[in-house]
């Protein structure tokens, strides 16, 4: 639904612009780069990203160039063939964002060598697709799409000339791309160009969220993402893709208190007792550093001091859990919370974290 403000508001161009790629394509990198803010956490580990984020960009007119205009980017989770209820839940998240959209950027590693086959159609295109190589899988997903779709090649700072024309030949020969658009989202190039090219192709209409908003997440669910950032870094192996965040307590200083304090305590869920006592490390020192991390962070997300109370509960199998799974979506987190302050979900109070194996920080 269109943002409303008092008085006549001025039509700009504006849509929804879908990113889509393979895991660490640069989908995080570019959304930060385009918002100036850190929208979504990055690392250097695949699959960072498990839900959709919108990014809003205002984009000033420029005079004999293009008019003004509001652009709301769609992050997703990296796409890949789904092992998990939790990959099924994050390509559900893709095809989410695929619903909605008034142009879909598809991101390639310029960097990254690509297995792609000539596109099959008729009766043996569905026998096809489960021997399809990830990269098909991706393409697959935009060649029924009615939008415009861009190629926008990544990481170009790192790769030769000679690498980069027979990538953009192998591509294009695979889908008839409306843009094809090499950036450095690290080095800020091509991203003017990018921008110009997606307002082009938006439509006439009205701001979709008031000009000052950046992102349309909650501040909890960043604050979750910055400590899964944290877990991100500081552990190897399987924990990071069995780790779940959950805040359970978000108490806001009063905006009249001096040197104000934001009271947060947040559950890290994994799936095994060693996975436990790695994030808890020798006599709590890994959760210290993940909690000292991620306190930094949130501190410069907030601009409040921080108290953070980190502990660990050990939910076996989570990862192929439905209802779990779902319930660590932001959305949901946001209608529970709804549901706990009219007083319908006094049972679920009740199940108190006592209950439950936790180590505190």
């Amino acid at each position: 639904m269109p943002y409303t403000q008092k008085g006549a508001a001025p039509r700009v161009k504006s849509g929804f612009v879908a990113i889509l790629g393979r895991p660490n394509a640069g989908k995080s990198t570019l959304l930060n780069a385009l918002t100036g803010e850190k929208v979504a956490i990055v690392t250097a580990k695949p699959q960072t990203t498990r839900n959709r984020i919108a990014g809003v960009v205002e984009v000033k007119p420029r005079k004999g160039v293009h008019p003004a205009a509001q652009i709301v980017f769609v992050d997703t989770p990296g796409v890949h063939k789904p092992a998990s209820q939790l990959d099924r839940r994050m390509l559900q998240e893709v095809y989410n964002a695929l619903e909605s959209r008034d142009l879909v950027l598809v991101l390639v590693d310029a960097t990254r060598q690509i297995r792609l086959q000539p596109p099959q159609s008729g009766p043996n295109e569905k026998n096809a697709a489960g021997g399809r190589s990830e990269d098909e899988f991706l393409l697959n997903l935009v060649r029924k799409l009615d939008c415009p779709v861009f190629l926008v090649l990544t990481k170009i700072d790192l790769v030769s000339r000679q690498t980069l024309l027979p990538l953009i030949a192998t591509l294009t020969s695979q889908f008839n791309f409306a843009q094809v658009i090499p950036i450095s989202a690290r080095k800020r190039d091509g991203l003017d160009l990018l921008v110009r090219k997606i307002v082009e192709v938006l439509p006439v209409g009205q701001r979709y969220y008031p000009p000052d908003q950046y992102t349309d997440q909650p501040m909890r669910f960043m604050v979750a993402e910055l400590i899964r950032e944290r877990i991100l870094v500081e552990t190897g192996e399987e924990v990071p893709y069995a780790s779940a965040v959950v805040i359970e307590r978000f108490e806001e200083p009063l905006a009249s208190v001096r040197n104000p304090l934001t009271r947060i305590a947040a559950v890290i869920y994994c799936e095994r007792a060693g996975q436990k006592a790695i994030l808890i490390g020798k006599g709590g020192s890994k959760l210290k550093e993940i909690g000292t991390g991620a306190r930094r962070q949130i501190e410069s997300l907030l601009g409040t001091r921080v108290f953070l109370e980190l502990h660990v509960i050990v939910e076996p199998g989570w990862r192929e859990s439905r209802g779990f799974v779902e319930s660590l979506d932001w959305r949901a987190q946001l209608e529970r919370l709804g549901g706990d302050q009219a007083g319908d979900s006094a049972e679920d109070q009740e199940d108190s974290a006592e209950d439950q194996e936790q180590e505190p920080s």
